[in-house]
């Protein structure tokens, strides 16, 4: 029987597979742990899963002190590219990088499938 680490890592591969612009994501605890991930090699996993949770603390924050309800994403635009994360459940985040030029309705909606199904898993 597969582990739920390895169901988690599947996943992230068939949302990557799914929209050819997101080039990694990973689930990361809100802790900062990393729980699972589909990064590039040469990319520090505990930075990732570090800042990751800040950011969405910190939005979640925000979103609040300024009564715009419920955060729903951190969208975080490069001049390299883009990340999103967005909340799977209570307990963890999922992180995504994307090309500059990604169709971003359609990451937000695979990433909202993602999150459905990870919820899930958690």
């Amino acid at each position: 029987m597969r582990s739920r680490t390895e169901m988690m890592v599947d996943r992230l591969r068939d949302l990557q597979a799914g929209t050819p612009d997101i080039e990694a994501s990973a689930v990361v605890s809100v802790d900062g742990l990393i729980m699972a991930s589909s990064l590039p090699a040469g990319v520090d996993e505990d930075r990732i899963s570090a800042m990751s949770a800040a950011m969405l603390s910190l939005g979640d924050r925000i979103a609040a002190e300024l009564n715009r309800g419920a955060l729903d994403r951190v969208y975080i635009s490069g001049t390299d590219g883009i990340i999103v994360l967005m909340a799977v459940g209570e307990d963890a985040v999922l992180t995504v990088l994307a090309r500059s030029n990604a169709k971003l309705g359609l990451i937000f909606l695979d990433m909202k499938r993602a999150t459905n199904d990870l919820t899930r898993l958690l």
